[in-house]
């Protein structure tokens, strides 16, 4: 997923607290909000006021934790995991950490991250990923004979 589309599924799905987002949406959301944290903290500090940046705060405050929400629900685990946050500095790295699974398969959350249904095998770089092949048996030549035709059993 892009930055771009990170930032509009985050609108989009402004209170939607079901479903999945994939580790990238997830990241890219809060780049995008650190970002804005940011400006409005350099405009605060510009008219000597705390006000754009507690709004920014509030306004971002739902969506945050519906991307939360739909992030741990990637790695099939429930919502209710953000209530872990509230434990000093143990809770945020517990989070962080489950941010930073990789997502699972379908689980009972939904299909896959973004609807995408099953996840995609990665290769290493620079290689394509190789389908997926059937056992082979090996040519008729190399296989003994059946017992009783003639082999060394017989």
């Amino acid at each position: 997923m892009s930055f771009g589309e990170a930032i509009r599924d985050g609108f989009t799905k402004y209170a939607t607290f079901s479903g999945r987002s994939s580790r990238s949406a997830y990241w890219w959301w809060i780049l995008f909000y650190v970002l804005v944290i940011i400006v409005a903290s350099v405009l605060d500090a510009a008219i000597s006021t705390g006000v754009i940046a507690i709004l920014v705060w509030l306004g971002f405050f739902l969506p945050n934790l519906a991307v939360l929400v739909r992030r741990l629900h990637d790695t099939d685990r429930t919502g209710w995991w953000v209530l872990i946050g509230l434990i000093p500095l143990i809770g945020a790295i517990v989070l962080i950490v489950f941010a930073c699974i990789d997502s699972g398969p379908p689980n009972k959350y939904g299909q896959g991250p973004d609807d995408r249904g099953e996840l995609a095998a990665t290769a290493p770089a620079g290689q394509s990923p190789a389908a997926p092949t059937a056992p082979q048996s090996p040519p008729s030549s190399e296989m003994p004979p059946p017992p009783g035709q003639g082999g060394p059993a017989s």
